[in-house]
């Protein structure tokens, strides 16, 4: 059995870091994966705030001169990672469905999963480790 670890990210896109660097280390965890004897699932799960992130045509190398969170996004869902996103958070801010990133343009077969916040504190209690962003 492997090792699940969370990556909860609640904080918005914009002038902060700390988005991209969860995706980041997210990534990496395929990496470590390939170094250490044991499988490394990692999970991104996109709460509170943090739910701004999964906004498709964001134009933030344009108006920050930072490189894109969606692009970051999709290379995940391109590699089939697990991406949550909270539908509670979504319905706060009035995001829809199809406002979110998908990466099916770069073959990707997963999208980013709308669930309830419910599943993330089950995502929690299952993971053996969480980190939160």
């Amino acid at each position: 059995m492997g090792k699940e670890i969370l990556f909860v990210v609640s904080r918005p896109p914009y002038k902060s870091e700390n988005p991209k660097l969860a995706i980041t280390h997210a990534m990496a965890c395929y990496v470590a994966d390939i170094h250490i004897d044991e499988e490394v699932e990692p999970i991104v799960a996109f709460v509170g705030d943090g739910a701004l992130n999964c906004l498709k045509n964001q134009r933030a190398q344009e108006f920050y001169g930072l490189i894109s969170t969606e692009q970051h996004i999709k290379n995940q869902l391109a590699s089939d990672m697990k991406m949550l996103v909270c539908k509670e958070d979504l319905q706060r801010f009035g995001i829809k469905e199809e406002q979110l990133i998908d990466a099916r343009d770069m073959g990707a077969e997963v999208d980013l999963e709308v669930v309830y916040f419910d599943e993330v504190l089950k995502e929690m209690e299952r993971c053996n480790q969480v980190m939160f962003f």
